[in-house]
Order: C-alpha cells, then structure tokens, then sequence
C-alpha cells in the first residue's frame, strides 16, 4: 500500500465497514476514527447536537498521529468532511490518500435505518451533507459510489489506486 488511507464520507455511508474490508485486502491495521472520541464528543453527539471545529480538533490530532505512526499503511475510518480537517490529518501525515465514500441522502439514510444505537442519530445526517467539502483536485484521494456491494467498492478502490500509480 505504500502510505495510510482515510475512508470518509458522512455517518452511514459504510467508512467503518468498508475501510475493515480494505485493511483486511491489504493486510494493514485498521482504526475506526468513532473510537478515538472522547466521552464528552459521544455524549453532544447521543444528545443530537453536532461536533464543532473546538470539539473536533483533539480528535484530529489523535487521527493524524496515529496515521504518522504508520507509514507504511494502516486504514483509519473518519468522516474527514471538511478539507480544514483533512488538511489536519496532512500536517500530521502529508502521504495521507482518502477515499471518499460518496452516495445519496435516500441511500445513506436507508443504511443509518440499518444500525440501531449508534451514537450518531439519524437526525444529525443532514448537518454532515451540509459540512461535507468535496475531494480537491490537488488532494490524493478518489471518490467510490456506495450504492454497490462492500466487496465491489473495495475492488473500485484498488483499481483506481492502481490506475493512479502508474
């Protein structure tokens, strides 16, 4: 793999489960960003209100020093929605690629609908669409549809990085 990946999007776009799938395809460790929380974040989130940039920039940090401390790759789930944050995780790791998992409010929705007592609630999924930065042209990264199967966006994803590298 070369150097560690993000797997972004908003809550329920699949991050957690796909960014596993590809860790385990490449044989590297996996993060689920959700993990590296602190209780206060878990508790506003429970309550249904929304991150802001004073509450998410700790955890950032956290991410992007787990990315620097593996440079030979490792996959970490993270919505990494704004490019202020992911630029965040680049001054810890500048060799960070993303991959943005991208799909429509009705999918993604329909996929929240399918894990019950996750912290996020449904009803903060329209404040992510609204945060959400799309992908810069000079950022390494490539945008995947959800609206397939795990194993068929993990095979989209290797094609496409290997499209990239040569």
């Amino acid at each position: 793999m070369g150097s560690p990946l993000v797997v972004m999007g908003v809550s329920g776009s699949g991050k957690s489960t796909v960014g596993a799938a590809i860790a385990q395809r490449l044989r590297v460790p996996f993060a689920d960003a959700d993990d590296f929380h602190p209780p206060e974040n878990i508790a506003k989130m429970s309550s249904g209100q929304a991150l802001d940039d004073n509450d998410r920039h700790p955890w950032l940090d956290t991410i992007g020093e787990w990315l620097a401390d593996h440079p030979e790759g490792g996959v970490m789930s993270c919505s990494a929605l704004k490019r202020k944050y992911r630029d965040q995780l680049r001054a810890h790791c500048p060799d960070v690629r993303f991959v943005h998992l991208d799909g429509t409010h009705s999918v993604i929705t329909k996929r929240q609908a399918s894990r019950p007592g996750h912290f996020m609630p449904p009803s903060l999924l329209a404040s992510q669409f609204e945060t959400l930065e799309a992908l810069g042209g000079d950022e390494r990264g490539v945008v995947i549809d959800i609206d397939q199967s795990i194993d068929d966006i993990v095979e989209n994803y290797l094609t496409a990085t290997t499209t990239e590298e040569n």
